[in-house]
């Protein structure tokens, strides 16, 4: 499915039409990942790039990957050690 917008031609023409694309389906995939409306793999593919490209995104943004605390990753990992 393609949605059309328009943009300033001067914005457009200053970044590239394919940046400026490029660019509108990271920001887009960030934003949906970030308010929890899709998941990791599915913002990956909404943004057009690998599932490890998307966390080094996600990174690079300071938006988590993992909602985990601390506390909460340290039992999860001392209960895989009694399993």
């Amino acid at each position: 499915m393609q949605i059309a917008i328009d943009l300033p031609s001067d914005l457009v023409a200053f970044q590239g039409a394919a940046d400026t694309r490029q660019e509108l389906r990271t920001s887009y995939a960030l934003w949906l990942f970030q308010r929890e409306r899709v998941t990791l793999a599915k913002a990956a593919e909404v943004a057009g790039v690998s599932l490890y490209e998307f966390m080094s995104l996600c990174k690079s943004n300071q938006i988590p990957v993992i909602d985990m605390s601390r506390d909460e990753l340290t039992a999860e990992l001392e209960g895989l050690g009694k399993a």
